[in-house]
C-alpha cells in the first residue's frame, strides 16, 4: 500500500495512524522535500509516535523533541538540528511524517 492509497486530512495527515509503515514515511518525506530519511530523522519520528500511541496521544513540543533527542543521540542539541532535519518547523512536519493527526499547538516553546 502506498500513501497516495490511504486516507489522509486536508493537510496530508493520515486519518489513521496506525496505516504508518516506514516506507509510507519515506513517501510523505519525498513528497514533502526531504530526499532521504536518516536514522536520525527515524529516531524522532518514533519517539513521535510512543509518545502518541504510549502515552495517551501526547504530541511533544519543539523543546521537549530536543530534549529527548540529545538523550539519543548522546549529544546536546539545538532546536537548529531539529530545522536541518525538518526544515518546515519539526514539530509540524516530523509529526505529518511520522504519520500522526496535526499537532494543535504552535511550535516551540
Amino acid at each position: 500500500m502506498s500513501y497516495s492509497d490511504l486516507e489522509t486530512t486536508d493537510n496530508g495527515n493520515l486519518v489513521n495512524h496506525t496505516d504508518w509503515t516506514e516506507e509510507i514515511a519515506r513517501e510523505i518525506a519525498a513528497g514533502d522535500g526531504i530526499a532521504d530519511l536518516t536514522e536520525k530523522h527515524f529516531d524522532l519520528l518514533n519517539y513521535l509516535r510512543d509518545q502518541f500511541e504510549n502515552h495517551n496521544g501526547n504530541q511533544p513540543n519543539e523543546r521537549h523533541m530536543v530534549k529527548a533527542m540529545s538523550e539519543v543521540w548522546g549529544e546536546k542539541i539545538s532546536t537548529k538540528e531539529l530545522y536541518d532535519l525538518f526544515p518546515k518547523q519539526p514539530s509540524k512536519q516530523a509529526t505529518l511524517i511520522a504519520g500522526l493527526p496535526e499537532t494543535r499547538r504552535k511550535g516551540g516553546y
